[in-house]
């Protein structure tokens, strides 16, 4: 593989510059723009163990010219850009190098010292300090439902066992499960009612009756009977349960979290450095 890897870099370096072995360069270059040089080590990744000699030819003279283009377009850029154009960028540079270096830093020191535990009162606390902000835009319900082949032969018990649902009902529709063409019967989980519309579309001409709460239904398409039972709903402008926005509280007391830590290191890491005096502020009168 190495040999078949250099003979192809050797290949390409051919069709980039006739002049290769004329050049006083050591062997790992591949080739050379002006003063800036390209190198075995750069292109090494390039080829996998199942690429054709063709693919890989192409592969990497490809890479090789696109770098060529792009280092004579910085050259041409460092001459024919103002200086004062050419400083501008190099501030960028150094900024966006800092923001990276800062910002991976504190990350590992946040991530290291988050606690990512927040206990059911937390939660509550927050949830009643901030209930104004979690009004509901979508409809959503409660609801249980079972979908069966045409001409079932339990449908009634069925029927009856879904809209009373004790426990001795639960755990026969249960058994029962592997019957039915599709079932929820977790209802204690808040739908919106657009993802329920697209998990039963013979809803979507009849859900205005059908979507209210403690309804029982029954609907027939094509492809089956449909038993739907709704516990709950909560309309649009209504305040979301604590239930349905428990992910999002989640994310968002982590990150207030994150951002007192990091708040804390900033000041930490600079008190500490004038305690030790490797930062100061002169005075200039």
């Amino acid at each position: 593989m190495i040999k078949y890897f250099l003979y192809i870099i050797i290949c390409c370096a051919l069709f980039v510059s006739c002049d290769y072995f004329k050049q006083d360069i050591g062997q790992d270059t591949i080739a050379r723009v002006n003063n800036s040089f390209l190198y075995k080590e750069d292109i090494s990744k390039l080829i996998s163990e199942n690429t054709s000699p063709e693919d890989s030819t192409l592969i990497v003279n490809n890479y090789i010219n696109r770098w060529a283009t792009q280092q004579l377009l910085i050259d041409q850029a460092k001459i024919n850009l103002t200086a004062e154009k050419l400083e501008q960028f190099d501030k960028l540079v150094q900024e966006y190098k800092n923001d990276l270096l800062t910002e991976a830093y504190k990350n590992v020191i946040v991530d290291k010292q988050l606690d990512s535990v927040i206990s059911e009162q937390e939660y509550q606390q927050f949830y009643e300090e901030n209930k104004e902000n979690f009004k509901q835009r979508d409809l959503l319900l409660k609801l249980r439902y079972v979908k069966l082949p045409l001409n079932y032969g339990g449908l009634a018990s069925v029927r009856e066992k879904l809209n009373r649902y004790n426990e001795k009902d639960r755990k026969s529709l249960n058994s029962q499960d592997y019957q039915f063409v599709s079932s929820n019967f977790n209802d204690s989980v808040w739908i919106k009612k657009d993802i329920l519309l697209n998990a039963l579309p013979v809803l979507r001409g009849n859900n205005e009756q059908v979507l209210k709460k403690s309804n029982f239904a029954q609907l027939q398409d094509s492809l089956g009977v449909y038993l739907i039972k709704i516990e709950n709903v909560l309309n649009p402008n209504d305040t979301a349960p604590l239930s349905y926005v428990k992910p999002t509280l989640k994310q968002i007391i982590l990150n207030k979290r994150k951002l007192e830590l990091i708040k804390k290191l900033e000041t930490d890491i600079t008190k500490d450095a004038i305690e030790t005096n490797n930062f100061e502020i002169y005075k200039n009168e």
